[in-house]
């Protein structure tokens, strides 16, 4: 997994997790606190979700076969989907189950200094683990704001760790409300009411990790910084006089597709045509090094021909052609 996979992050926030788990656990045996049991499973399934995007960075990195020519590297998207439904099911669903059975069958916390004790030590960890995923965010992020980054980053690592803590946070805190509320009015329905809240706030952040990651499983193009590098890349002014059209495709996070049309002269021999696309696939891997999957046609530019071409007129990644050429 590359640096931008945030491994680092990831593996700070599996340390938390685990010794967060049991911790609550415990505190549920002592206590009999539904949002307590409800934690234990959410920092259960987090730390499930952390070894599944491990899983999904190591299994990325195999080499490419003839059956799969373009690598793995779409792996990394799956697992982090995968997150998505584990997040879903075993701690939203989980938590609005057990938070429906405490309101409905109400009972007093016992030791109470136990899930007190206990959501104050999470929340410390848990911040420790977020402000890691931060600091690794920031390497990446650039003048992003942070939700342009949870929804334009390619590598699918760190923004899943980033809502993951940052959803463990509120629900520590709903959590400490909730076991709050119950000690002092003595009704053990507030503990259960927050921890309805907690499944509520888990299968919120599903949904945005889902719709985030079945764009990059889709297929999306690459950053308009990173376009336009290889606009700028691929027209040399003498050989290539122009793009006709474009496209880019993410194969992975760190390996990028680049198709495009190029417009070259009518009287260019065939060398001086190759020369000049291996030259530009030169720029462009140098301009952009994730772009290792390169394809450029070369043709003669028309001002007919490109109108009467759909794919010119649907480009979302290159200019359209000037009509001097």
């Amino acid at each position: 997994m590359s640096a931008s996979g945030g491994t680092k992050a990831i593996v700070a926030a599996l340390g938390a997790n685990l010794a967060i788990a049991a911790a609550k656990f415990v505190a549920f045996l002592f206590s009999g606190s539904s949002s307590m049991l409800a934690e234990s499973v959410h920092s259960l399934a987090d730390s499930g979700n952390q070894g599944l995007l491990l899983l999904g960075g190591k299994k990325a990195q195999r080499e490419a076969t003839p059956q799969h020519p373009f690598g793995y590297g779409r792996e990394r998207y799956i697992y982090a989907f995968l997150v998505s439904i584990v997040l879903f099911s075993v701690g939203g669903m989980f938590a609005i189950y057990e938070g429906y059975e405490k309101v409905m069958h109400p009972h007093e916390i016992e030791a109470w200094y136990w899930p007190v004790g206990v959501l104050i030590f999470a929340i410390i960890a848990e911040s420790f683990s977020f402000r890691t995923a931060i600091k690794e965010s920031n390497v990446t992020r650039g003048q992003l704001s942070w939700t342009d980054f949870v929804r334009r980053a390619k590598a699918p690592e760190l923004p899943v760790v980033l809502l993951e803590d940052f959803a463990a946070l509120i629900g520590l805190v709903l959590a400490l409300c909730g076991v709050g509320v119950s000690l002092a009015t003595g009704d053990g329905v507030w503990d259960g009411v927050g921890t309805l809240c907690i499944g509520v706030l888990l299968i919120v952040i599903a949904l945005v990790l889902a719709a985030e990651t079945k764009s990059l499983l889709l297929g999306e193009s690459a950053g308009t910084e990173d376009v336009e590098k290889i606009k700028a890349a691929l027209v040399d002014g003498d050989v290539v006089t122009d793009i006709i059209h474009m496209r880019t495709l993410h194969l992975g996070p760190d390996e990028l597709l680049v198709a495009a049309k190029i417009a070259v002269q009518h009287d260019d021999t065939a060398a001086e045509v190759a020369h000049a696309i291996n030259a530009a696939e030169s720029r462009i891997r140098e301009a952009v090094p994730i772009a290792r999957v390169i394809y450029l046609e070369p043709d003669i530019y028309s001002e007919r021909a490109a109108a009467q071409d759909p794919a010119a007129a649907e480009n979302p990644d290159g200019p359209t052609p000037d009509p001097a050429h």
